[in-house]
């Protein structure tokens, strides 16, 4: 029988873990608020849809997810991307906008559902490492470009990564420099905080102080603007219908946020698995993930994933179960009713800051370091998604990045490893000739083996690999062992070719021969009649036996053709 995760933590919970709830929960909300209010202004959303997603995500997560410290909530990666949707859509209005993003959200809760049914948590996997630092890091540089108007008032209408810096050259007379010192102060106040206190909730002192500021001085009458009146109740839940949208519009654009949000947010996940030493199950988190955002959406939020920060934060504060994340709720909800007017006459710059202090903490160069230390292959895939990114623009930036990553594994299953092996005197077992000088064939025998998967797209690789060794046997050459013990699959395709390299040995008066083939592999070489066509005594398990038969039936130096 099924049971709700958070009713099970529930049944077992103990009465000292609430403090640590309660005190974790609390400053989840302090950390996640600023986020909540800056994030939709990527996408050009109203700041309350932020805090409706923060308020709704974490408790639809709380009854589904599988993690008891996993926070959910705005993030600035996926609202990028759900931003670059939202305009491929052409809508002319603001409420246009906030109901195709929650609708996305909706659809985006239900792909997690099917995902989850169909097991197809493996999608977590399209966005590699490497992918997923250098997508990572162009939507950085991307919203960092997209905050020079927050930070000089001044309206900028180019896009991409240079074009608005030569926009605002061109308009510096009408750079608002109050907006521009006050911006500056605060962003500089956040990587202060960032580096000599970690612990203190950097944007929530920005927030308040920026406020504090704004009611004493009054900033809107000085010109600087300010975020405006805020709705100071909570939403009805409603089933979000746009118009002007097609269905296959908007499932398209919910796939791209679903394959970066939950490919961004399942890194978080196992991270802070790893820390605690608690397995992760994708397929599990899909559920939570869909939860959350079917939640955001029905309560006219947007797409969410989970927060590094703010699962971070409950870490630090020690939070046992979700009940952390129903108290952050609660006292958002508060903050609706009653702190609104507050909210009103934060000052734009601060929000800026804030953004561009969180894509300075996105843009991770410790990664980069370590890649181009490790694998200059694939720190060219992060600087090909840095490009994606910032070159085509967000949502194509999401489809070069998954193609990049898909072309990088074809790539390595095209042209997979093999060697010949042999014998090295004294010792038992085989060894790679090319990898042990000492290792010296059997006399009159060749065996080779295939170090990956056999399959359409890397079979005249193979084939070459196959004729150059027949090119150059010894006369002397009787057998010829193919080695499989390293391959999971074969298609049509490769069963051909498995037949052709039998017929090659056949030729040249040679035994042939297959030793450690897998189930599946077997399977479908007697489908295509190639197993037919081998002798039942040339298919051994396992390498020593066919070493051992052929030596022993060679003796009296004759070939045995088949």
């Amino acid at each position: 029988m099924f049971t709700l995760p958070f009713i099970s933590s529930m049944k077992e919970y103990r009465p000292e873990w609430l403090r640590y709830d309660v005190t974790s929960g609390l400053a989840i909300a302090a950390v996640g608020l600023p986020s909540a209010i800056a994030y939709p202004a990527l996408a050009g959303l109203p700041p309350e849809i932020g805090i409706y997603a923060s308020i709704m995500s974490v408790l639809g997560y709380a009854l589904l997810g599988s993690s008891r410290q996993l926070i959910v909530g705005p993030d600035a990666g996926t609202v990028t991307v759900l931003a670059a949707v939202l305009v491929s859509f052409g809508l002319s209005s603001t409420a246009e906008n906030v109901l195709a993003s929650a609708a996305i959200a909706v659809i985006v809760g239900f792909l997690c559902f099917l995902a989850s049914f169909l097991r197809l948590g493996f999608i977590a996997n399209l966005l590699s490492r490497p992918i997923l630092t250098g997508f990572m890091t162009g939507i950085s540089l991307s919203i960092l470009i997209g905050q020079i108007g927050r930070f000089t008032g001044v309206k900028i209408e180019s896009d991409g990564l240079f074009q608005p810096l030569l926009e605002i050259v061109s308009k510096a007379d009408l750079i608002h420099w109050p907006s521009l010192v006050l911006g500056i102060a605060m962003f500089l106040l956040l990587r202060l905080l960032g580096a000599w206190r970690p612990s203190i909730p950097g944007p929530l002192v920005a927030v308040a102080l920026g406020t504090a500021l704004s009611y004493v001085f009054n900033f809107k009458e000085m010109g600087i603007r300010v975020v405006g009146a805020v709705p100071s109740e909570l939403p009805s839940p409603t089933i979000p219908i746009p118009h002007g949208v097609s269905i296959p519009d908007l499932i398209l654009g919910a796939a791209a946020v679903l394959v970066v949000s939950f490919g961004s947010g399942i890194v978080t996940a196992r991270s802070f698995g790893a820390k605690n030493k608690y397995p992760v199950d994708a397929n599990k988190e899909l559920l939570g993930f869909g939860a959350a955002n079917l939640a955001s959406g029905l309560f006219g939020g947007f797409a969410v994933t989970s927060s590094d920060s703010r699962t971070a934060i409950n870490d630090m504060m020690g939070g046992k179960t979700q009940l952390a994340a129903v108290v952050s709720a609660a006292a958002l909800t508060l903050t609706v009713l009653f702190l609104t007017d507050a909210l009103a006459i934060l000052p734009t710059p601060v929000l800026g800051a804030v953004l561009a202090s969180a894509a300075i903490s996105l843009i991770d160069l410790k990664t980069l370091r370590e890649l181009w230390q490790i694998s200059r292959i694939e720190f060219s895939f992060a600087l090909i998604s840095i490009a994606g990114a910032l070159g085509l623009g967000v949502l194509k930036g999401v489809v070069v990045a998954v193609c990049a990553t898909l072309f990088y594994v074809l790539m390595k299953e095209m042209m997979p490893r093999d060697a010949l092996l042999g014998r090295i005197p004294g010792r038992d077992g085989f060894y790679k000739l090319h990898r042990h000088p000492q290792a010296k064939p059997i006399p009159g025998m060749v065996i080779y083996l295939l170090q990956g998967n056999l399959q359409f797209f890397n079979v005249e690789h193979v084939r070459g690999r196959i004729e150059e060794i027949f090119a150059n046997l010894a006369p002397d050459t009787r057998e010829f062992i193919f080695d499989a013990g390293a391959v999971t699959q074969i298609d049509s395709t490769a069963a051909v070719l498995v037949d052709d390299i039998r017929k090659l040995a056949v030729n040249r008066g040679m035994r042939f021969a297959i030793v450690e083939l897998h189930s599946e592999p077997l399977e479908i070489l007697k489908r295509a009649g190639v197993v037919d066509n081998v002798e039942s005594s040339m298919i051994f398990a396992d390498l020593d036996d066919a070493v051992d038969a052929f030596t022993q039936t060679s003796a009296d130096g004759r070939p045995a053709v088949l």
